[in-house]
C-alpha cells in the first residue's frame, strides 16, 4: 500500500488551503447544531473539485472515529492504478466551546499543520454532506452510500453553484464495486455535467 504520492499531495493541499491565494469560503456559513457523534463513520466521495493529490483516485472514502480526548481520527483511502492509497490524520473542532456547535473542523495529516474542514450542508439524517476548505478551490460531496440519486445530486449541485463553486469542473470518482466507471458515466449522462447544462441550475 503506497502512501508517498497521496501524502505529498495532501501536503500540497494544506499549503494551498492556508495560503489565502484563492477566494475565501468565509461568506458561506458552516452548519449549526453540529453533532460530532452522528458524523462519525464511513463517507463515500461522490464528487470533488480536481486537485493533483486526488488525480486518478477512485473508490475514495473517509472514515471518522471519535477519540476519547474529543479529537477525531481521520482515515482517507482510495485506489489509483489498482493500488490502495491510505493516510491517517487527526481532526478537532475549530470552536469546541461554541453553543450550538458549528460544523467547522481543523484537520491535520502532518504534525502541527492544520487546514480548514467546513461542512456547509448536511442532511438531517446525515445521509450526505457538502464540505469545503478555507477557499473556493476545495469542494467535496460525501454520502453514506457509494451512489446518489441523480435528481438529488442535481439539486445539491444547484445550491453549491449559487454559493459560487465551479460545479462544472467537478470530478466523479468511481464508487461501484466492480470499479468499471459506470457510476461516474451515469452521473455525467443523466445530469449533463458540462458548462452549458449547468447554466440552468
Amino acid at each position: 500500500m503506497k502512501r508517498s504520492t497521496f501524502s505529498a499531495g495532501l501536503a500540497a493541499m494544506l499549503l494551498a488551503v492556508t495560503s489565502g491565494c484563492a477566494s475565501s469560503t468565509g461568506k458561506i456559513p458552516a452548519v449549526s447544531g453540529f453533532e460530532p457523534e452522528k458524523y462519525m463513520g464511513v463517507w463515500y466521495e461522490i464528487a470533488r473539485l480536481p486537485h493533483r493529490f486526488e488525480r486518478g483516485l477512485d473508490h475514495v472514502r473517509a472514515e471518522y472515529t471519535l477519540n476519547p480526548d474529543g479529537t477525531i481520527q481521520v482515515v482517507n483511502q482510495g485506489i489509483r492504478n489498482g493500488e490502495k492509497r491510505r493516510i491517517v490524520g487527526k481532526a478537532k473542532l475549530k470552536e469546541p466551546q461554541a453553543k450550538p456547535l458549528k460544523g467547522e473542523l481543523r484537520v491535520s495529516f502532518f504534525g502541527p499543520f492544520y487546514s480548514d474542514y467546513r461542512i456547509i450542508e448536511l442532511a438531517d439524517d446525515h445521509s450526505y454532506a457538502a464540505v469545503t476548505g478555507g477557499t473556493m478551490d476545495y469542494f467535496w460531496l460525501l454520502s453514506r452510500k457509494p451512489a446518489m440519486a441523480p435528481e438529488q445530486l442535481r439539486e445539491i449541485l444547484g445550491r453549491m453553484k449559487k454559493h459560487g463553486f465551479a460545479v462544472e469542473k467537478l470530478e466523479y470518482p468511481q464508487q461501484d464495486p466492480a470499479g468499471n466507471g459506470k457510476t461516474a458515466v451515469l452521473f455525467a449522462v443523466l445530469l449533463h455535467i458540462d458548462s452549458s447544462a449547468l447554466r440552468i441550475l
